[in-house]
């Protein structure tokens, strides 16, 4: 697959990843090269007339072969945008996706609201499953003042999070704690108490696991997508113990999967905490975010 000009490896990069199966080859091809040139796409479009000096030819040739075998782009690049951030990725974390920035969104909207509002001096958040550390980083760098405690039962995903968050500049505004969910903060006295519950759970079910697409079922960790014989393991745990941590008012941002959102919404109304419970859709019109309002507390009698 070697070549002379940058436009030739291209092509002959997008002939090899179309016949692997891969939806966007031509721009698939030049992820990878910009990658091995440390340049943008504009940069590859430019000098497109340009040699490929043979060392980069060859290591192209081998991440287009990795490519075509099914492994995720984001972890042959080591990296991922979230947000508008540069997020560094391996195989102990979920690939950031594009619908979860919709947790960002409404955990902005309503911080901002709040505050405007004068119900909010400090926002007190947790991130349980944090991963890469896309929500609890981007949190940490758009919301003023904010604290946030971010989890994960793996040690290995926590290091990785932690590295972003120092590569980022929040290292200092973020507390990493390992566990399960809440239960991480069992041995904490006082209490953590939290105002903003975000969560990208795993919450696929056996079924879906064994009909995932190849390069989510070989290459990322099962841990971070299997929700239990229905998917719904992680958002039980959830809602079981969320009471003994909330502040009021507060909210709860979950992510759920394809056909979940019944199921989901029914064991948050069980919980008996929200005032509300909404739903956002992703844009391909699936419901994918809950968002659950807890009422501020109730005025005390008048003197």
């Amino acid at each position: 697959m070697r070549s002379h000009t940058i436009e030739e490896a291209l092509q002959r990069a997008s002939f090899c990843l179309e016949k692997a199966g891969l939806e966007q080859p031509r721009m698939e091809a030049e992820l990878l090269l910009s990658h091995v040139l440390q340049s943008d796409r504009l940069q590859l479009f430019l000098n497109r007339e340009e040699e490929l000096p043979a060392k980069s030819a060859e290591q192209f040739e081998r991440l287009v072969r990795r490519r075509c075998a099914g492994e995720p782009a984001a972890y042959i690049t080591g990296e991922k945008y979230f947000f508008g951030s540069r997020f560094k990725v391996n195989k102990s974390v979920l690939i950031p996706r594009p619908e979860t920035e919709l947790i960002v969104e409404r955990a902005l909207h309503w911080s901002d609201r709040q505050k405007a509002a004068g119900n909010l001096k400090t926002v007190s958040c947790v991130d349980l499953g944090t991963g890469s550390g896309a929500i609890a980083i981007t949190l940490a760098l758009k919301v003023p003042g904010i604290r946030v405690r971010a989890v994960d039962i793996s040690g290995d995903a926590l290091e990785q999070a932690a590295e972003n968050a120092a590569a980022l500049g929040v290292k200092d505004k973020i507390s990493w704690h390992r566990g399960s969910y809440f239960k991480a903060f069992r041995e904490i006295c006082p209490r953590p108490r939290f105002n903003l519950v975000v969560s990208n759970p795993p919450y696929l079910s056996k079924w879906d696991m064994e009909s995932l697409p190849r390069d989510i079922r070989e290459f990322e960790p099962p841990g971070a997508l299997y929700g239990g014989e229905d998917g719904l393991d992680s958002y039980r745990e959830i809602f079981e113990d969320l009471p003994g941590y909330v502040l009021k008012p507060g909210l709860v941002l979950l992510e759920v999967g394809a056909g979940q959102k019944e199921q989901v919404e029914d064991l948050a109304l069980e919980s008996g905490l929200f005032a509300t419970v909404s739903w956002y859709s992703d844009l391909a019109g699936h419901p994918r975010v809950m968002e659950g309002k807890i009422p501020g507390p109730e005025p005390g009698p008048r003197e």
